[in-house]
């Protein structure tokens, strides 16, 4: 029996996601239709009633576009089947790269997304680690960014500051990693100074701080290509780093991205499960965490009116 009030629904990027939430939760998942039109176009079909539900759609918006499409129709079908309140839980948030306008004749992508959702009757989004905090303000209803800070330190445990350093992979990074490197045992920071040639390229500069002789973790938020981690461990490993590992909120793995994270003098590779890919990796040295009790944990506050600042650690 469904617990009353509540109703999860999700889209086909993060079906097995939603599934593990679902035992969390021990709330079966809604019934629901998501398929396509012989000419491709996108069909969903809510196959329940939830009049006067609380609805959380779980949906990650990475590409292809068909992800947050899907996310967009189901909350429109469920604003329409007169559901109470519709919370979009996005464990990856997709177009989130282009925040702003740093150059001409840009689009600020992340706005335009937001502007979506809100447009279809979302009530609040639960995300994971945005890529820029700022875009919480590109939406006029409430946002809760979670930080995948818990699952990470649940996994690392207690580090030696004695032995291991917290590298940020560039500036962007430094608040996380700092974040991270205080929970994991007040360990010390290093920061990389690169540049960006040109999207999807990084140069590495300089290293700030001592890594020589060092167990390093460092920490992003996003692996896509996998070009930053790559040359950042090349360059750790030439100034004397003992041991390399790298941990990321959300894994893209485009182009081809875990060949070459294969080759990198990298001990592990650790990520979470809020992208799902259809293949199936062969990297041995690659750790999948589940952000799926952190999620569920969040939904549960948030449908019984309880605080979630108690997961922003």
């Amino acid at each position: 029996m469904k617990k009353k009030g509540i109703t999860l629904i999700h889209g086909n990027a993060s079906a097995n996601l939603a599934e593990e939430i679902s035992r969390h939760l021990n709330i079966p998942l809604t019934d629901v239709l998501v398929t396509k039109f012989k000419d491709g176009e996108i069909r969903v079909q809510i196959k329940e009633n939830i009049r006067g539900s609380d609805v959380f759609i779980i949906q990650s918006t990475n590409p292809p576009a068909d992800n947050l499409l899907e996310l967009l129709f189901l909350a429109d079908a469920a604003k329409r089947a007169s559901a109470k309140r519709i919370t979009a839980v996005i464990p990856y948030f997709g177009y989130a790269r282009q925040d702003r306008k740093d150059q001409p004749r840009v689009p600020i992508s992340a706005k335009v997304v937001a502007d979506l959702i809100e447009a279809v009757g979302v009530d609040r989004v639960l995300t994971l680690d945005l890529h820029a905090d700022q875009i919480q303000g590109f939406f006029d209803v409430p946002v809760d960014n979670l930080f995948v800070t818990p699952v990470m330190k649940e996994y690392f445990g207690e580090l030696d500051a004695k032995e291991w350093t917290v590298v940020a992979p560039d500036v962007g990074a430094t608040k996380r990693a700092r974040a991270i490197a205080r929970k994991l045992g007040n360990l010390p920071l290093a920061l990389i100074d690169k540049r960006r040639p040109e999207p999807n390229v990084a140069e590495v500069l300089h290293v700030i701080g001592n890594v020589e002789n060092k167990r390093l973790l460092i920490l992003d938020d996003i692996i896509d290509t996998g070009n930053t981690i790559v040359v950042a461990a090349q360059k750790l490993k030439e100034l004397g780093a003992l041991e390399i590992k790298v941990a990321a909120a959300h894994a893209l793995f485009s182009d081809n991205a875990e060949e070459k994270l294969c080759k990198a003098p990298l001990d592990e590779v650790v990520i979470t499960n809020s992208i799902e890919h259809k293949r199936k990796f062969n990297m041995k040295k690659l750790k999948i965490l589940s952000v799926a009790p952190l999620l569920a944990e969040a939904i549960r506050r948030i449908h019984e009116e309880e605080s979630v600042s108690a997961l922003f650690i």
